[in-house]
């Protein structure tokens, strides 16, 4: 299978979040195999969906020959190790309740690829409403 580039973003409201940025990234370049090909700025910006911290995000790019659940599977594992421990709560008209979270991975576009299942859609659904995703993704995205 080809490699094929991966984005992914990352973003923390709890602890030190410089330290876990750092830490995501390094446990991401382990489980995928390779270290990251691009890495944005790290931005801060308010919490989005819910009344919290301040997060600090950024959008990292791998090429890799993982396919996408394998990469979910990845990024659920890391998010736990480093403390997330997060149930999905929805309001009465099926939005999303957000939480306060250590770190938060997000398989953002995987190549030209899309995926649509009810765990995982790629791209990214919300990405474009999100300006502390655009921002970082269009630092490393190459122009076409």
């Amino acid at each position: 299978m080809k490699a094929v580039p991966v984005y992914f973003s990352l973003g923390t409201n709890q602890g030190d979040r410089h330290a876990q940025i750092d830490e995501a990234l390094r446990r991401l370049d382990k489980a995928i195999g390779r270290p990251y090909e691009a890495l944005s700025s790290i931005i801060e910006s308010n919490a989005w969906g819910f009344e919290g911290a301040d997060f600090l995000n950024c959008v990292v790019r791998y090429r890799t020959a993982r396919r996408p659940r394998t990469l979910l599977r990845i990024c659920k594992r890391i998010e736990r190790a480093m403390g997330r421990h997060e149930t999905l709560e929805y309001d009465a008209e099926g939005r999303r309740i957000y939480h306060d979270r250590p770190i938060d991975i997000d398989i953002l576009l995987y190549g030209d690829e899309r995926v649509d299942t009810p765990d995982l859609q790629i791209p990214h659904p919300l990405m474009h409403e999100r300006e502390f995703i655009m921002r970082p993704l269009e630092e490393i995205f190459p122009e076409k």
